[in-house]
């Protein structure tokens, strides 16, 4: 009798993910207001880690500019960025003036930069000591293959270090549509991803949220800021036609009513994660590794 068929679903639609990303590339750098606040709030925690990095990996670097910081703290690591985006890979190669003066230790340097699928990474076996991710984990269709791919590439004793948007994200937004279409990106819960890394055999998964809340003038500005940022939505199921003027309206006017002091807030959870890669369990014929702590008898 024959097997039943597996059936995979895919809700992000990648191709989407890199075209408003390369729409967004040429001024991405001068609306990423979110993306810099997020990173330096990381690079605060990860001023508590004890760790000396040789390699560090940027996992969706966009056009770089986390890689200036990182270079910073670790100035003799070796520093590698990818991202599925070529057109802002470009950018971070020296595509404009402003990226070619941030980052000096790039130039030259043409393989420091990758195009690549997080979940299909272009890197050996323990290869990194640090890997770094600012808000790129909600673009995937499944952040676990790509979880399982920054375990591969992290050696023992080292560090993962991600930010990712959680469910509360553009909350405003999506209330005020109301038709039961997508208009936003699907966001997983950080409780969720803590059991992910698990699955992928890191340890000491650590998880917290907190919330940001930016706020514009006008619904307007809101649009332009994620387009400005490749951050409409990529989802399969998006809608693709245009919406009818009196639903268009409607939603206006549900958003614009949570106005406070002339501004519109857009709520964005963002969820921390940080875990190690620990000593394997099993050794590469499936036996059982057992380790002990010889100390010196008394």
């Amino acid at each position: 009798m024959a097997g039943t068929a597996q059936v995979v679903v895919n809700f992000v639609d990648p191709r989407q993910v890199r075209r408003n990303f390369a729409r967004a590339a040429a001024g991405y750098d001068a609306a990423a207001v979110l993306q810099r606040e997020v990173g330096g709030r990381m690079l605060e925690r990860l001023d508590y880690m004890r760790i000396a990095p040789q390699r560090v990996l940027d996992l969706g670097c966009g056009t770089g500019a986390s890689l200036t910081a990182l270079h910073e703290h670790y100035p003799k690591a070796q520093l590698l960025g990818a991202d599925l985006s070529e057109a802002m890979l470009r950018a971070g190669r020296g595509g404009h003036a402003r990226l070619r003066w941030l980052l000096p230790f790039l130039r030259g340097n043409k393989t420091a930069l990758a195009a690549a699928d997080a979940a299909a990474l272009p890197f050996a076996k323990d290869a990194v000591d640090l890997l770094w991710s600012n808000l790129m984990l909600h673009w995937l269709d499944d952040p676990l293959p790509a979880l399982r791919e920054m375990h591969r590439v992290l050696d023992v004793g080292g560090l993962l270090m991600f930010s990712t948007l959680g469910p509360d994200t553009l909350k405003e937004l999506r209330s005020s549509f109301g038709d039961g279409e997508l208009h936003t990106q699907r966001f997983a819960d950080m409780h969720d991803l803590g059991d992910m890394l698990v699955e992928c055999g890191f340890a000491d998964p650590v998880m917290d949220m907190e919330v940001l809340t930016m706020t514009y003038a006008s619904l307007d500005d809101l649009f332009l800021d994620l387009r400005q940022n490749g951050a409409t939505c990529a989802m399969r199921a998006r809608r693709r036609g245009l919406t009818g003027r009196s639903a268009w309206r409607s939603m206006r006017e549900k958003y614009e009513s949570l106005a406070r002091e002339g501004r519109l807030p857009a709520t964005f959870e963002v969820v921390h994660g940080h875990a190690w890669k620990a000593p394997p369990k099993k050794a590469g014929d499936g036996r059982t590794v057992v380790r002990f702590d010889l100390k010196r008898a008394q």
